[in-house]
């Protein structure tokens, strides 16, 4: 994910910083992300409202809101085996 300058716009704003108020700030700035783009308005717009203490603590959840599009192949996992009844479960093979 690439935040296209809006890691510094998180950083010089002022904390302690609401949800409402950085999406003020910044909620125009895309995240290029591997499956399309978001802004941080839709981002953040799907968190409840909150105060942020520091710059780190917005980024966290900058990265932890962002859609399925900032994953590579949804449900997959190379280090651990598919559970069994997994939706994402490769088709059964007879040979």
């Amino acid at each position: 994910m690439l935040l296209n300058g809006t890691g510094e716009v998180i950083d010089d704003h002022e904390y302690p910083a609401t949800t409402e108020e950085l999406i003020e700030t910044c909620g125009e700035h895309r995240l290029e992300l591997p499956n399309g783009t978001e802004t941080v308005e839709e981002v953040l717009g799907r968190l409840e409202s909150e105060t942020f203490e520091s710059p780190e603590d917005a980024r966290f959840a900058v990265y932890s809101a962002v859609s399925d599009k900032a994953v590579g192949r949804v449900g997959y996992s190379d280090r651990d085996p598919t559970p069994l009844g997994s939706p994402y479960a490769p088709d059964a093979m007879s040979f």
